[in-house]
């Protein structure tokens, strides 16, 4: 049986490899691909219950994205960004370190509600490179803020994808993640945009000139409102268990994207603005529906087993060792796939090991975060480049990120290395 699903395995990621770099499939499409490649190996051929049942494995997570990512486009189209930006950059643009840490929670708030840092880029990435560039801060260093925050900003509570994903496949309650994700990402945060951004490269004059013109009936209260409703009933729920209703975070995000939407009738076209949220996600969607069928059919053949079976054999030494490669490249590969098939098994081996799942858990959430710069996806790096506009070469802007990543690196690493002192972060 060993060596039977060994072969299957073997097959499989064969099946991956050849995918990728035979026929230039995208990975979404590769992964797929290898899943069916060992269904067959395995004597199963073409499963489709198993298929249906993988499809909609993740159908909460798809969920989340769709309306979160409405909510944060509605916000978007109505100017609300845009003003956040200017207002920032017209009132502390002379205190730099202030602006610039304002501006991070403008990159972090896009990806801690719908739990995607692509999003952080395409609803954010825009206006912040603008203002980060009145600054004088050179482009290569503008692409490795916004990358690195974007990454972080998927992280961040209340929606960590990579957290979630292993906790559905452990059995963990998805909670008590707020401090041990939030106040690394807060950290970390500060260090890159003050790390990358403080030192300018060219002398800087009125910082509004540059910036996009905001409309009249833009106000503060038109875009903060929907936020509050929003962190509002999260926070609700924690604070009143009781007697507050479990509402689950799709609805609350399409009560918050109802709430922006009633106040800015005039300026948003729902249907159009529903249709270009679905078109922009269609790729995480894809994604998140092909990790299920891959899981099912890993777990079908029995290589789910084998790859849980290889973590647990190894001494723990080892595997904390290996953390600082596998994860980040376990997500280049697989993309959120790298929770599901790496995560996972992890977390089984440190919670029957005495390591603390949350804490841990929180930890190689941040090195995740970084694999989504490595090949062959490479998702929000390449989407980052492509949106900051940088022209240099791809490994000149992955320099850039060296100190933040390095740090970013050593305390994930940490985290879980010491996930059990660091315990009274978890406050369920």
């Amino acid at each position: 049986m060993f060596l039977k699903v060994s072969l299957i395995t073997a097959v499989t990621v064969v099946g991956y490899i050849i995918a990728q770099s035979r026929f230039k499939l995208s990975v979404e499409l590769s992964m797929l691909v290898a899943g069916l490649v060992a269904a067959v190996a395995g004597g199963n051929w073409l499963p489709l219950r198993h298929i249906a049942e993988g499809s909609v494995a993740y159908i909460d997570l798809a969920l989340i994205f769709f309306t979160a990512t409405l909510f944060m486009n509605i916000i978007k189209t109505a100017g609300g960004l845009d003003y956040a930006v200017r207002a920032i950059m017209t009132r502390f643009g002379k205190l730099r370190a202030v602006a610039l840490i304002l501006l991070m929670f403008i990159m972090l708030i896009p990806g801690a509600i719908t739990g995607s840092g692509s999003v952080s880029v395409l609803v954010s990435g825009g206006a912040v490179a603008l203002a980060l560039a009145t600054m004088g801060i050179s482009r290569q260093r503008i692409a490795a803020i916004v990358f690195l925050l974007a990454g972080l900003s998927a992280v961040a509570p209340p929606v960590s994808v990579w957290a979630m994903m292993t906790c559905a496949g452990t059995a963990i309650p998805y909670v008590g993640f707020e401090l041990p994700l939030g106040i690394p990402v807060l950290v970390l945060g500060i260090f890159t945009v003050l790390w990358l951004g403080l030192p300018r490269s060219e002398s800087v004059g009125d910082v509004a000139v540059s910036l996009p013109k905001v409309d009249p009936d833009v106000t503060a209260v038109r875009t903060l409102v929907p936020f509050v409703v929003v962190f509002g009933l999260v926070i609700a729920a924690r604070v009143w268990p009781f007697d507050m209703p479990i509402l689950g975070l799709p609805l609350v995000f399409a009560i918050g994207a109802i709430v922006a939407y009633l106040l800015n009738v005039k300026k948003v076209n729902f249907l159009n603005v529903a249709t270009d949220t679905v078109t922009q996600l269609l790729p995480l969607l894809t994604t998140i529906i092909v990790i299920g069928i891959v899981i099912q059919m890993l777990t079908l053949t029995g290589v789910r087993g084998l790859v849980s079976y290889a973590v647990i054999a190894m001494p723990l030494w080892l595997i904390f060792s290996l953390l600082p490669i596998t994860i980040p490249v376990s997500e280049g590969a697989l993309g959120f796939g790298g929770a599901a098939v790496i995560g996972i098994p992890l977390i089984w081996t440190f919670n029957s090991m005495g390591v603390h799942p949350t804490i841990a858990l929180s930890g190689l959430s941040l090195l995740w975060c970084l694999g989504d710069a490595l090949p062959p996806s490479a998702i929000i790096g390449r989407l980052t480049v492509q949106t900051v506009g940088y022209k240099g070469s791809y490994g000149s802007f992955v320099k850039a990120c060296a100190v933040p990543w390095v740090l970013i690196t050593i305390v994930g690493t940490l985290m879980v290395v010491f996930s059990r002192e660091l315990s009274f972060l978890v406050r369920v």
